[in-house]
């Protein structure tokens, strides 16, 4: 059963005022699945199919005169050769629409746009399902913790704590939720979904001689997920230099698994950190790489913390993305004194700050740290929320909420 996706609406305005359109995001999310459903009636060719692969590399001329526009094309860049093409045939007849390019190792994918299709093509960066798209809902603004968005959402995707936990666990890649499945589903798809990953999106990219440490390197970016990264500990887990690690890093991000949070910063404040915060994105995966194989032992587990966090965080991400925004003003705040404020999301000058926490009944001490943003030259400190497992939203303060998970 295809669930509806809120970037669908994105697909359709980006197309309408350019040539091209580029849908990056992780294997499996759902790219070309999506695609397929809203144009169902243009052509669509895959370049993971080998004999479809190599024929558009050795005769490029010619391969959009069997795959005419408009056209699908999924993993295109596995086949680099094509992209000289494309620009030509946009040049030519300047008809809007005419490409829907999808990749999941957007490091290739965007080196060649920006070579090749520099202002004719839109970008668009797609996740794994939401729970605003699980529960049905229609809403699709990015999150903001104001009484605007927990209006617009109501309680329709009311869900128990409990619920949540095995959401968490079972991740948000959309094939363990277009059907029922168990355990043993949920194990024989993660355990599938790394051995593809390193045999068609990691071995283009890297020469990998040593399989085995780079598994140990997944499965170390899992293990800090929601912490300050630290490529120190992530080169002796995986026993690599920290340049091979940062190498291997940037792979993992550009493949839509891993998101860097910049700290916020401005030259007002020196003792602010500019060290990145880690996230891993889909925290079934994160459970399945670190042998978590049942929503309690995740939840009775000593990261559990740091997983809600990154569960949270990918949520917001999701919302921003599934808005068309593919640079999403989101930042962490730390100062030198350790005062750190989880989640900052800027929206013009105002600056909102975020906790997020596991606790049903969060305190106003939780968010004392809120008040750093007062003295900050050029903003303002907007509307806060504590986001938490609580049952319902209710003020915690003048200017903070309690906002339930589910409400997010």
């Amino acid at each position: 059963m295809y669930i509806s996706r809120h970037i669908e609406p994105v697909v359709a305005r980006i197309a309408r005022r350019k040539p091209v359109l580029v849908l990056t995001g992780a294997r499996q999310v759902g790219k070309s699945t999506m695609l397929r459903e809203v144009y169902s009636d243009i052509n669509y060719v895959a370049l993971n199919r080998p004999l479809i692969r190599e024929s558009a590399k050795e005769n490029p001329s010619m391969f959009f005169d069997t795959y005419k526009p408009p056209v699908i094309v999924d993993e295109i860049q596995k086949a680099a050769e094509l992209f000289d093409y494309i620009k030509d045939i946009v040049d030519e007849n300047k008809i809007r629409g005419q490409f829907y390019l999808t990749g999941s190792q957007s490091l290739k994918l965007m080196k060649n746009v920006s070579d090749s299709l520099a202002g004719r093509a839109g970008v668009i960066r797609m996740m794994g399902l939401s729970m605003r798209e699980i529960a049905g809902l229609s809403y699709r603004a990015p999150f903001l913790p104001s009484k605007k968005h927990l209006d617009s959402i109501g309680n329709k995707s009311e869900m128990e704590p409990d619920l949540i936990v095995s959401l968490i666990h079972k991740g948000s890649f959309p094939e363990l939720h277009e059907t029922p499945g168990d355990l043993h589903d949920w194990l024989d798809f993660y355990s599938s979904y790394l051995q593809t990953y390193i045999e068609k999106d990691i071995k283009d990219v890297l020469n990998i001689q040593d399989e085995s440490a780079f598994i140990k390197f997944v499965k170390s970016t899992a293990s800090l997920t929601g912490q300050m990264l630290n490529l120190t500990t992530m080169a002796e887990i995986c026993g690599k230099d920290v340049k091979t690690v940062k190498s291997w890093l940037s792979v993992l991000e550009s493949s839509g698994l891993i998101y860097l949070l910049e700290p916020f910063y401005n030259n007002f404040h020196k003792r602010l950190v500019k060290t990145p915060k880690l996230y891993f994105l889909d925290t079934g995966l994160a459970c399945w790489l670190l042998g978590w194989n049942t929503p309690q032992q995740l939840f009775n587990g000593a990261m559990w913390g740091h997983m809600f966090e990154s569960f949270v965080f990918a949520e917001i991400l999701k919302s921003y993305y599934n808005d068309g925004i593919v640079k999403p003003p989101l930042y962490f705040y730390r100062n030198t004194d350790r005062n750190e404020i989880d989640l900052l999301i800027a929206d013009g000058d105002t600056l909102h700050p975020v906790e997020i926490k596991t606790s049903s009944d969060p305190k106003k001490s939780m968010v004392r740290s809120f008040r750093l943003l007062e003295n900050i030259p050029g903003s303002k400190k907007g509307t806060g929320a504590v986001i938490c497992l609580a049952k319902e939203h209710l003020p915690l303060t003048e200017d903070v909420w309690v906002i339930p998970a589910w409400m997010i």
